[in-house]
């Protein structure tokens, strides 16, 4: 109980200190739609990931083919036979699987293309923030477009440090 008093004790501290700040925002989806390089890239990627999702689909279409010619015959195929088409099924799918991972996973072709495209973009819409903010004296920019995320903070700014000191902790090492 102890803790969270001081926590919350910590936050308004925080938060008074916040008030004499300046504060702005940006919309950054607005601002990357005024960009024409931006649009650009957004069509060009919603291009491949429609390319790359027919393919994909194709790729289904044929393995549901095959699966119901097996269901249509299965009955009159020896067990090797069935054995074998039961195999090629199930490598199609999983071919096909694969193939979708490459194309839409974590690191597929996808993210690649978005971040040879479209980062470079980010970046410099990111560094035109903080430019702003400098000259204009802003301590901290939030972004409208993402839920109020944080995009920019004068690091002059920064507590975090003096909240640990203040719940008793200090930034080397815990309690």
């Amino acid at each position: 109980m102890k803790k969270v008093i001081l926590i919350i004790a910590g936050f308004f501290l925080l938060s008074s200190a916040a008030v004499a700040q300046k504060l702005g925002y940006v919309d950054t989806e607005y601002i990357l739609n005024q960009i024409p390089e931006y649009k650009a890239a957004k069509s060009e990627l919603d291009k491949n990931s429609a390319d790359w999702q027919k393919e994909i689909e194709a790729k289904y279409a044929e393995i549901d083919k095959l699966y119901k010619a097996y269901q249509a015959e299965q009955i009159l195929l020896t067990d090797d036979l069935r054995k074998k088409r039961e195999n090629e099924i199930i490598n199609r799918e999983k071919e096909a699987k694969d193939l979708q991972k490459q194309r839409f996973g974590v690191d597929g072709d996808l993210f690649k293309k978005r971040m040879e495209l479209v980062k470079p973009i980010q970046d410099k819409v990111y560094t035109a923030v903080k430019t702003v903010a400098e000259k204009a004296g802003i301590a901290i920019i939030f972004d409208k477009a993402s839920d109020m995320m944080m995009l920019y903070a004068n690091p002059k700014y920064d507590k975090s440090d003096d909240v640990l000191v203040f719940l008793g902790y200090n930034k080397t090492k815990g309690k």
